[in-house]
């Protein structure tokens, strides 16, 4: 480095300066010393800046390419906040993942799609509506959680003015919520005012940031059971009703109270279903997703109920069990690898996945049954409902 600023005999002078003897001499080199330093310090300063790009962009790519992921980690599952991030669309859809970041962290890697029969699942979503107090504050025992289309006020204001009407059932306290995706397409940019409106009115919607369809039901499953974990834990059961059912809810309370506080998920169980290869039907999965011909027990997405214990361990599982798209064979799936059985209900006419004809009778025996399309539920209810016997 002396070569850079120095002649050979200057630096001869400075290590000469260091021997005993002339004082004024080892000043004299004790300056050309500090000069030298100076003047190299200058050079190796200015050829840095000007050459900063060139010198820096391969360490600076190599330590992007170090940061940067290629795959969403599993374990990011929403955690005590409920927050989480991105969009999932049908399986054939491509894209990036949105994930909330700082400005200086590197982007995620392209989406890339699971597969046809699979969803996107553990992953991050945001409660873009949330009722996070209800529970805390009105200490339900059931907490009946409705998944509907978000455009669908109609049946959520039928709900609400029949079964979904009533906040204590045999001296429980019950609370309604809805639980609702994203709607894209013809009427999606209205549609968020409208329902930040009637979550004012009623306080019982719940959305998250997925797109809200039949093939992303297994999330919306998933979503509501992050969701009963983090917000509603204190309920003793919860239970996954249809929005095109009728419920009898003093049939249910009453089972509930001998029922089990722990490991207990029952409704319309199915044992021994087989797995359909037809690819034509709605339900179809193929051998390399599912190789089994069968799938294991598991209840019926029309209606189950669960105790509040179990939603934590089946976003557990999650984690370990890839997530099909058909949502109820699904936490059948993650009870199968948490080794926890299924029970059944007390009654064999309890669930019904046919609709039933109403008489008063009949429904006054049931716990929950679908409804003809064109149903007037409306009707039923205040029939069902009016005083008297009911066979």
């Amino acid at each position: 480095m002396l070569g850079s600023g120095c002649s050979m005999k200057e630096s001869q002078g400075l290590l000469d300066a260091g021997r005993p003897g002339d004082s004024r001499s080892r000043c004299s080199s004790s300056r050309r010393l500090c000069f030298c330093f100076i003047l190299v310090f200058a050079v190796g300063y200015l050829f840095l800046y000007f050459n900063s790009t060139k010198w820096w962009t391969p360490f600076k790519s190599l330590t992007q390419s170090k940061k940067s992921p290629n795959t969403t980690d599993p374990s990011r599952v929403t955690g005590s906040t409920g927050a989480a991030a991105g969009l999932t669309t049908d399986s054939s859809s491509s894209g990036t993942d949105q994930v909330t970041q700082s400005s200086s962290a590197p982007p995620l890697a392209p989406y890339v799609s699971p597969g046809p029969y699979l969803v996107e699942y553990p992953h991050q979503y945001h409660f873009t509506i949330n009722e996070p107090q209800t529970c805390a504050e009105q200490q339900p025992f059931l907490a009946l959680m409705v998944p509907v289309a978000p455009q669908n006020r109609a049946d959520r204001d039928i709900i609400r003015r029949t079964w979904g009407g009533d906040s204590q059932v045999l001296g429980k306290v019950v609370k309604l919520f809805f639980l609702l995706g994203l709607k894209t397409g013809e009427g999606a940019e209205q549609l968020p005012e409208q329902l930040l409106q009637e979550s004012k009115e009623h306080q019982d919607l719940i959305q998250s940031d997925f797109v809200d369809c039949y093939k992303n039901l297994t999330i919306k499953t998933m979503v509501m059971l992050e969701w009963l974990d983090t917000y509603c834990s204190n309920a003793s059961y919860a239970m996954k009703i249809d929005s095109d059912m009728f419920l009898n809810l003093p049939n249910l309370i009453h089972m509930l109270i001998n029922a089990s506080r722990t490991n207990y998920l029952t409704g319309l169980v199915a044992s021994g279903a087989a797995v359909l290869r037809d690819p034509s039907s709605k339900w179809y999965v193929p051998v390399e997703v599912h190789p089994s011909p069968q799938y294991p027990r598991y209840a019926l997405g029309l209606g189950y109920v669960l105790s509040l214990d179990l939603p934590r361990k089946l976003v557990e599982a999650a984690r370990d069990v890839r997530a099909l798209y058909i949502e109820d064979v699904y936490l059948g799936l993650c009870m199968q690898h948490l080794g926890i059985p299924l029970t059944d209900p007390p009654g064999p006419g309890y669930f019904y996945v046919f609709p039933v004809s109403y008489n008063r009778c009949a429904f006054s025996r049931l716990i929950a049954t679908t409804t003809h399309e064109n149903a007037d539920r409306t009707s039923i209810w205040t029939d069902f409902k009016k005083p008297g016997p009911f066979c």
